[in-house]
């Protein structure tokens, strides 16, 4: 009986030990796998590139994260064979997320992404600068492909119309996605956009999605005042329907590639591009910028009047007087160009 009471005593030391081990193994790894990685109470993006490796990557990481925690990720990384498996991406880290955690998304290279605005960018080489500052796209390479005729036809533009296929808006992509993969989605949101209902308006005005854009960047330009983009919209295609030039000051400085004129001046309307609607008819060859989406529903819902002039107004307010006749359209303008006198507007 007394053997087997020692027998039975030095087990439940025995299980009371192990259970003591088991405790303290797993608060070891609680405080080192399971608790935040941040030590930051705000959220931070942690950037990973094509030159990263298993250290830089880490030393990323350890500007903002807890010492302990930090251990905890090196020691799952190792485990897992991380510094084999880097994943290039841009990566949340925040107070909820735990070493543990952490360790899965970057070996499953689950990025975050973000929201990349398209501006109304008046040119090309302009929207490949301000869609690089937010991916890791090289903006040269950008620029090479959108004006590459070759990766234009395949999306049916052309390097004057390709400006058309942009929709200015904020879309949700991976701060990785290539030049393919962003023009690719770039198309895609364009065709969302152009509903049956927008291509049947545009139908209706014996204009194409690329004319339409085109009038629009001319609105875009024009006006920023929202009321009377519709009015300016129905101005130039009356001008249109009527076989007249649209005489658009902003396809001048277009023509010019000079954006900080601030007066047009007759030895200007001489200039000879297809851009420059003094000189020649029609709708220029493609868009003077990327449109604003409330430019293209203007061309398409564009008001219908009878004005075929419009001049800036003589109060600076950005909005426009309109006229019918030319005599009447004089008088606007001697307004106009007596108040750019007055302020020394050269």
């Amino acid at each position: 009986m007394k053997k087997g009471k020692k027998s039975s005593k030095g087990l439940k030391t025995v299980l009371f030990l192990a259970a003591i081990l088991a405790v303290v193994a797993y608060g070891v790894y609680f405080y080192y796998m399971q608790t935040s990685l941040s030590s930051e109470s705000k959220t931070q993006y942690i950037y990973i590139d094509r030159d990263d490796n298993v250290d830089s990557v880490y030393a990323k990481i350890a500007v903002y994260a807890k010492p302990h925690a930090m251990k905890g990720l090196k020691a799952l990384g190792q485990l897992k064979g991380y510094g084999d498996n880097v994943k290039r991406g841009r990566y949340e880290l925040n107070t909820s997320i735990s070493a543990h955690q952490m360790a899965n998304i970057l070996l499953r290279g689950e990025q975050t992404p973000l929201n990349v605005p398209i501006p109304s960018a008046r040119t090309l080489d302009r929207l490949a600068g301000a869609v690089s500052k937010k991916l890791e796209l090289d903006s040269l390479e950008l620029y090479t492909k959108i004006t590459d005729p070759a990766v234009c036809r395949k999306y049916g533009y052309t390097p004057q119309t390709i400006a058309s296929m942009f929709i200015p808006d904020s879309y949700n992509m991976y701060w990785t996605v290539s030049a393919d993969e962003f023009l690719d989605r770039m198309k895609k949101e364009h065709d969302l956009f152009w509903t049956e209902e927008r291509k049947a308006k545009a139908k209706a005005l014996n204009m194409t999605p690329v004319e339409v854009s085109t009038l629009a960047s001319i609105v875009t330009e024009e006006t920023r005042a929202t009321e009377e983009k519709p009015t300016v919209a129905g101005l130039y295609i009356n001008r249109l329907k009527k076989g007249m030039l649209l005489q658009s000051d902003p396809t001048v400085k277009f023509a010019m590639q000079d954006f900080g004129i601030r007066r047009i001046l007759n030895r200007m309307l001489t200039t000879d591009s297809p851009y420059n609607t003094y000189k020649y008819a029609g709708l220029p060859p493609g868009p003077i910028r990327i449109p604003m989406k409330e430019d293209l529903d203007a061309v398409l819902n564009y008001q219908k009047h009878d004005y075929i002039y419009m001049c800036a107004k003589e109060d600076f307010s950005g909005t426009h007087n309109y006229a019918r006749t030319a005599a009447e359209h004089q008088a606007n303008a001697q307004k106009y160009h007596r108040a750019l006198n007055e302020r020394g507007i050269k």
